[in-house]
């Protein structure tokens, strides 16, 4: 009993320590790491500029009322601070719709934000488009 405890003890007592290490160090490594802070922060840019989008062929000069619109948006912190009121595109697509029967109900927005950024709230949602009358 006494040599399976003492028989090459050094070569034992080494083993324990390597195993030890090894293991110390592949817990570090897989452990997550747990960030400061993971909530989302919102942020709101008004006097967002609302594009019009139409078709190549569409020669009308259009005005949309409002013309320009406030956007909030959430994401991670170190996406929100390098975010920048010029990443966020506010869109009226006016190519499926026929100018000669006339504008008369408002036009929905669509907003575009990058990856990592969610959409929360648009104020307004809607615009009117407005055709000037031809000269």
């Amino acid at each position: 009993m006494r040599d399976l405890l003492f028989k090459d003890f050094w070569w034992k007592l080494f083993s324990l320590v390597l195993a030890a290490f090894i293991w110390f160090t592949v817990d570090k490594l897989i452990e997550e790491p747990q960030p400061a802070d993971l909530s989302d922060v919102p942020v709101t840019y008004g006097e967002l500029p609302v594009l019009i989008v139409a078709s190549a062929a569409d020669m009308h000069l259009y005005h949309v009322n409002p013309d320009k619109v406030s956007v909030t948006v959430n994401g991670p912190p170190n996406v929100m601070s390098v975010l920048e009121a010029n990443q966020i595109r506010v869109t009226v697509d006016l190519s499926n719709l026929d100018p000669a029967t006339g504008f008369s109900e408002p036009v929905e927005v669509d907003v575009s934000v990058p990856g990592g950024v969610t959409l929360v709230k648009v104020v307004p949602t809607k615009v009117r488009v407005i055709v000037p009358p031809k000269p």
